[in-house]
């Protein structure tokens, strides 16, 4: 999700000065040399993640660069209700836009990228899944590689999670199954610890319309299924978030092997002086934007930068499609189309409906005396509203099996168990760019479409590492991805209409969504409303290493070079059917084991 304007005036008072670790350098100047091991660029979840476990070894030295700040002391980075005033437009955000978006009406909004210590993982809504076995097992069969299988892939799970209590103690009996979790892990997980108003009418309502939103006891995906609505499983433990930063990299922080620069950006990579004219090109050296100043890495480039800034940082660098490079006079050293296609996101789509006075969150959040009083009682103790997310119900659905786009589309799902669209549940005005009413309490169901068919790209728009690249998902541009966020809109119209919450929505909110009655009137209101909740995959794909498309092989190293791995979320080839930091940290906990094994 996005920010919203009902928690833009905590903005000014909830951001305090930034307390740096000491292994965490501000500056270049304070490196005391410029060759380590491994040079990782990035601290977001996959960056921290690969800090954290190539610094095991202490005889192996790693720097990891990130261009964003600390988050250190940042309270809207730490309390879970915070999150969504983490973006757009502040310092913590890299304040991207898409271009005009032809599914869209033509319109262009926020495309919302962490930028600080732990990346996205510190400006998230902290949901927290694995994606379904047949996501895991559908990549394991586009790369050839038996390794990501789900069933290779579930033991990190163990080596990630630390499952933790509720931040209020409640009895979790029958809101997840223990089995499917780890206890020991790194990053701490918990269940909803506050109630909200409208959490027994869903699970009321789930019982009374459970042929089509049964209830799920566990929403973490992998062995179990997604299908169904259940209790969020969030990023966080004890009333705070848990990020990569707050998780992986504190766990790390006192290794000297291990440093961390922040407030830096690489301009580039450099390709390393060749022995041979034929040789295979070598980027072991990366340009930060200080004066020209290079750091070498005597292992490898370990690019963690996440799909937008990896694109960039590649492209800059002479690797990318031929015709592109030309077009702005970089010279092409690796010539791959696939560097920056293929880009798949998952959509938002906020629906608001009016409820019964005094029964949402909507007067405590215009309630400047209240809010202030919930962040003082988060400051001292890390309970009330502020310690727990913005939702404690959601979950996942599948158009029929008989559903008249299958007649042209196949099934773009992982697998007959993998979701098509998402149901996410508030208890407050939610609607991202539009601001909230003045009078009014509202219950928000949001839409997201799981398994899109649109794909888009990101190219950079000059050779100036500082301008923003041209970000065209091309939402909505299919057949299928329209059809099925229609019957999504029908869908949830429906569960609303269930007897639990006859006394509570009087309706929908606003003409556009309470005329939505046909199909025609449908689309209209979805590309007028739509937009991204931000989990962007795809632009530097694995594939085989036979693959004639693709950037990466199943071990992270990119195609046509050595020296260079790519591990972050633009590596998936497709969106997995989640939320997808669990997936990511999944990710890197294996491609540590692949970095280590390959010395």
């Amino acid at each position: 999700m996005r920010s919203s304007k009902i928690l833009s005036f905590t903005f000014s008072f909830l951001f305090t000065p930034q307390v740096l670790g000491v292994q965490i350098l501000t500056q270049f100047t304070q490196l005391t040399n410029l060759t380590y091991d491994y040079v990782i660029i990035g601290a977001g979840n996959a960056g921290l993640v690969l800090a954290n476990r190539l610094s095991e070894n202490p005889k192996v030295s790693i720097l990891v660069i990130e261009a964003g700040v600390s988050d250190q002391g940042v309270i809207a980075a730490e309390a879970p209700f915070l999150g969504p005033t983490l973006t757009p437009n502040t310092p913590y955000d890299w304040n991207y836009t898409v271009v005009p978006q032809t599914g869209m009406n033509g319109r262009t909004f926020a495309y919302p990228r962490g930028r600080l210590l732990g990346g996205s993982s510190s400006a998230n809504y902290l949901f927290h899944q694995y994606g379904t076995n047949e996501d895991w097992d559908r990549l394991s069969k586009v790369t050839g590689d038996a390794g990501w299988s789900w069933s290779n892939m579930k033991q990190y799970i163990q080596k990630h999670e630390k499952f933790v209590p509720p931040v209020d103690g409640h009895n979790t009996t029958g809101q997840f199954i223990p089995s499917l979790h780890g206890f020991n892990g790194v990053t701490s997980v918990s269940l909803p610890g506050f109630n909200q108003t409208i959490d027994p009418m869903v699970l009321e309502a789930t019982q009374q319309l459970s042929d089509e939103f049964p209830f799920n006891e566990d929403m973490s995906g992998g062995d179990h299924s997604l299908l169904g609505i259940g209790f969020l499983q969030s990023s966080a433990g004890q009333g705070s978030r848990s990020s990569s930063s707050t998780s992986y990299l504190a766990q790390a922080n006192s290794r000297p092997n291990l440093t961390v620069l922040i407030n830096t950006t690489v301009l580039k990579l450099l390709r390393s002086p060749q022995v041979a004219s034929n040789a295979i090109p070598s980027f072991r050296k990366v340009q930060i934007a200080t004066s020209g100043t290079i750091v070498t890495a005597a292992k490898e480039v370990l690019l963690c930068a996440g799909s937008v800034g990896t694109t960039q940082i590649l492209q800059l660098s002479g690797i990318g499609n031929n015709n592109d490079l030309k077009s702005l006079g970089i010279a092409t050293v690796v010539n791959n189309p696939s560097v920056g296609d293929n880009l798949s996101d998952h959509t938002l789509l906020p629906n608001i409906f009016s409820v019964k006075d005094g029964q949402s969150f909507d007067d405590f959040l215009r309630d400047q005396s209240e809010v202030n009083a919930a962040v003082q009682q988060w400051v001292a103790n890390k309970t009330g509203i502020f310690a727990n997310n913005v939702v404690n119900n959601f979950g996942f659905a599948r158009l029929p099996s008989n559903a008249s786009i299958f007649s042209s589309t196949s099934d773009p799902a992982a697998g007959p168990g993998s979701p098509h669209w998402e149901i996410i549940l508030s208890n407050f005005w939610f609607n991202p760019g539009i601001p909230q009413p003045s009078t009014g309490n509202f219950m928000t169901v949001v839409i997201v479409l799981i398994s899109p068919t649109s794909r888009g790209s990101i190219k950079i728009a000059s050779t100036n590492p500082f301008d923003k690249p041209l970000i065209d998902p091309k939402y909505l541009t299919t057949d299928f991805d329209i059809f099925a966020m229609r019957e999504a809109v029908k869908a949830i119209k429906r569960f609303l209409a269930a007897p639990a919450f006859s006394s509570h929505v009087s309706g929908p909110f606003g003409t556009s969504f309470s005329s939505a009655t046909d199909d025609d009137s449908i689309e209209s209101y979805v590309r007028g409303l739509t937009t991204t909740i931000f989990h962007p995959v795809g632009t530097a794909s694995m594939s085989s290493r036979t693959a004639k498309t693709g950037v990466v092989n199943p071990d992270f190293t990119v195609k046509g070079t050595v020296g260079l791995r790519i591990v972050d979320a633009s590596v998936f080839p497709f969106v997995p059917s989640s939320h997808t930091q669990g997936p990511v940290y999944l990710l890197a906990e294996r491609a540590s084991d692949i970095i280590k094994a390959a010395g």
